[in-house]
């Protein structure tokens, strides 16, 4: 083995590009950079048989499709009673990149059928109590003229709600205000499905794959490549020399830029919290309950665990999924290692580690309480939203790990945390929502900042793929429309101008 620091031989397999991790944001910077430099060598090493294994998979997140137009925790209150939209707008931005990337996928063939990830699926934000009405109303007023909510709907009429999402009515006794808002334009999205068309037409244009490939270490080397090595299920070990990588490993990205020495990654530490849903695929309750529905998150709750009841599509089958309940392991990955968590702490982010428990007592008593809490107990969360649920309806199944950031400062971040090195050579990405729904413009946040040379160059044929990737989309409410529509339209689902598809 070579020595940091030592040239590699002309022996190693060299490639333009080594993209650590099968899962969605590897498929999509691998996409993005071979439309741009189409004749760069890729290649992508995945530890695992089977692509979209983790974060990735369909039964791993919840497959919103966030676009902020049901995520209640996008929306706070401010201390004035008035609305704050600034990030339900940016996610909703950064989701219509992600639509426009596969859109143009559409239009130029590298995805043949889109309805094999992507469905139409309304969206909806559902409360009870007067003070909760309350808040959506407002909530409502201040999103309804923005020009990337403009279809949004609100009512406190049971019967309008009913008729949006019958199980929500279901054996409720109408004592209690409630209220809800409702958009047509929603989606339901398949990231796993996504993940193997993008990486199978990455694969047709020349990028390789490798499988049962467990990356160890990596380093920089004296001609300033990266020399990444690791081992094959089979036990041999491999050795690669590349220009640039990408580490998209979901939670297993901490300890691989650990392992590469950057300075940037100092300081950062991880909180790996797991999660569980309930699903049902009982016929008669699926064909009720054509939406997902978002509610409030309990006091005390990260953003992760908004309460939600969703349509999900999944191999042509759709189902019913509640959650999330909220759980905990020291595993960085769903197949991973219980020590994950305690080979990440190193004594530079020791402290930042101490400040964030210090600072976020009240997760922790909320994490005891999802742990020990009965099956009823959690079965009753189901039930506010669903009043006649049937336990025996629903089966318990397990979520993907996530690993929360834990900053230099000290600051727990639900989200995600772009990791670049000063020289641009390598990248990572940390945390988790909402993540695979914004994968697009977040590679290419990563390609301008690890590309400056070629950036120029780029943006021309980006923004032919991409329009917003020169001006948002919020600053021009025309472009708005024109490019729902367009990506509606390529997409197959409903958008402006589109219901009748």
């Amino acid at each position: 083995m070579r020595e940091k620091g030592q040239v590699d031989e002309p022996l190693d397999p060299f490639y333009d590009v080594v993209l650590i991790g099968g899962g969605i944001m590897s498929a999509t910077l691998g996409v993005l950079l071979q439309e741009l430099e189409p004749n760069w060598k890729i290649t992508v090493l995945e530890r695992l048989d089977r692509l979209a294994e983790e974060s990735s998979g369909p039964w791993n997140n919840a497959g919103t499709g966030h676009s902020a137009l049901c995520e209640l925790n996008y929306t706070p209150e401010r201390p004035d009673g008035s609305i704050d939209i600034s990030k339900a707008v940016n996610v909703n931005e950064q989701f219509q990149v992600s639509r426009q990337l596969w859109a143009f996928l559409v239009e130029n063939g590298r995805i043949p059928d889109p309805s094999a990830f992507i469905h139409t699926t309304p969206h909806m934000s559902f409360v009870w109590g007067a003070d909760n009405v309350d808040y959506l109303r407002r909530r409502y007023e201040a999103l309804k003229d923005h020009p990337l909510f403009s279809g949004l709907e609100f009512s406190d009429d049971p019967e309008v709600i009913k008729g949006w999402a019958p199980l929500l009515l279901e054996g409720r006794t109408g004592s209690e205000p409630i209220a809800a808002t409702y958009s047509p334009e929603g989606t339901d999205v398949n990231f796993g499905a996504l993940t193997r068309i993008l990486t199978d037409t990455l694969v047709d244009k020349g990028a390789e794959i490798e499988f049962g490939t467990q990356v160890t270490d990596l380093h920089k080397t004296m001609d300033g490549r990266w020399h990444v090595m690791g081992r094959r299920d089979a036990g041999e070990e491999f050795h690669y020399t590349a220009r640039f990588v990408f580490v998209g490993a979901g939670g297993w990205a901490l300890p691989l830029l650990q392992k590469s020495g950057i300075r940037e990654i100092k300081g950062f530490a991880g909180f790996p919290v797991s999660g569980e849903f309930l699903r049902t695929s009982k016929p008669e309750l699926v064909q009720q309950h054509q939406a997902k529905v978002y509610g409030k998150a309990a006091v005390g709750a990260p953003p992760m665990s908004v309460p939600h009841l969703d349509t999900r599509v999944v191999d042509g089958s759709t189902h019913l999924m509640f959650g999330p309940y909220a759980g905990w392991s020291p595993k960085f990955l769903k197949k991973g290692s219980l020590l994950d968590l305690f080979r990440s702490i190193r004594l530079h982010n020791l402290l930042p580690m101490i400040k964030a428990g210090l600072k976020n007592v009240a997760l922790t008593i909320y994490l005891i309480q999802q742990l020990i809490a009965r099956p009823s107990t959690k079965f009753k969360d189901l039930q506010d939203f669903y009043p006649a649920a049937e336990p025996g309806d629903w089966e318990k199944i397990v979520a993907g790990q996530r690993v929360q950031v834990i900053r230099p400062d000290g600051v727990l971040q639900f989200g995600t945390e772009v990791i670049t090195a000063k020289d641009g050579s390598i990248a990572g990405l940390l945390g988790a929502s909402p993540g695979a729904s914004t994968a697009a413009p977040i590679m290419i946040e990563i390609m301008k900042k690890c590309f400056p040379d070629r950036w120029d160059t780029w943006l021309p044929q980006l923004t032919t793929m991409i329009p917003s990737a020169g001006a948002p989309l919020s600053e021009n409410p025309e472009l708005a429309t024109a490019t729902l529509v367009r990506t509606a339209k390529a997409l197959q689902i409903v958008g402006p101008d589109t219901a009748s598809l």
